[in-house]
């Protein structure tokens, strides 16, 4: 006689536990720590240095504040100087930013999703864009927004930095808008549903973390372009804050502490910036790669 036994209720399953990842060289650490400290450093004492006073920095220039003074930090805050130009940036940035994402986006959608002839020499035009500095350009620059009668004007500087932002855009959303299935255009196409609709509703809301990350990277080198207002803008109502520091500079030379505050307040909003979206750029890096 076999006795036969209830089944017993399948014990809890155990989660595995999370593998540790194993600590690299200590070599590696200490090389990494240095580059941050390099990196780091200057602008830790750009921001310091704003609080002292000058003849503190005379001093000791390597010290700490005794006692921290914000009267640098006030006096270019309240200044209107500093406004206009962090007016004149934002501008300019916001506008190169649309304009290199609408038409980055225009020329990426024909070229991933319609065949052409020519269509992979166009590509790589634009892909040599990239090895196209704008220090070569900027003589022939100058002389196209002189004869368009755009010398000191905003827009003298916002459409060659559409024209050279337009590259890198091209080849991030290529990518993107190439790993779009045609299944799901076909069937757009059977519910009715036109090219230019197709875009709208389909293709725009995919390729969103490729237009956050081009209009990321386009707004940062917009802000902090220098070289091309330097030779388009004379007048120092349309200065640009990169413009705005070196006239600062030059105007308070003598003043090194209210200089140093007046440059870390023009660093500040694109640290910020890059900051917040650091994360959607390599989030819509890593996707141009995959796609």
């Amino acid at each position: 006689m076999t006795l036969t036994t209830a089944p017993q209720a399948d014990a809890p399953r155990r989660r595995p536990a999370r593998q540790r990842l194993p600590w690299g060289s200590p070599a590696v650490y200490f090389v990494a720590l240095v580059v941050i400290a390099l990196m780091l450093g200057p602008v830790i004492y750009i921001i310091i240095g704003g609080f002292r006073s000058n003849s503190a920095i005379t001093v000791d220039p390597a010290g700490f504040p005794d006692p921290w003074n914000i009267d640098n930090y006030v006096g270019v805050i309240t200044s209107g100087q500093f406004w206009g130009q962090v007016g004149n940036s934002t501008m300019v940035a916001l506008a190169t930013t649309a304009g290199a994402v609408a038409l980055g986006l225009a020329a990426s959608y024909v070229i991933a999703r319609y065949s052409f002839r020519g269509r992979g020499a166009l590509y790589a035009l634009f892909a040599a864009g990239l090895m196209f500095p704008i220090t070569v350009a900027i003589t022939p620059l100058y002389i196209v927004v002189r004869s368009l009668g755009l010398m000191n004007t905003l827009p003298g500087v916002i459409l060659p930095q559409i024209a050279f932002a337009l590259p890198t855009t091209i080849i991030i959303l290529v990518p993107f808008l190439k790993a779009i299935p045609d299944e799901i255009q076909e069937a757009a196409s059977i519910d009715g549903c036109g090219r230019l609709s197709f875009f709208w509703r389909m293709v725009l809301p995919l390729a969103v973390p490729g237009v956050i990350t081009v209009g990321i990277l386009a707004f940062i080198g917009s802000w902090n372009a220098y070289l091309l207002p330097l030779f388009i803008l004379n007048n120092e109502a349309q200065f640009t804050l990169p413009l705005g520091v070196q006239a600062f500079s030059s105007q308070y030379s003598v003043d090194t502490a209210r200089v140093l505050a007046f440059t870390s307040l023009s660093m500040l909003p694109a640290l910020a910036f890059f900051s917040l979206f650091e994360r959607r750029i390599v989030g819509g890096l890593t996707g141009a790669v995959k796609g």
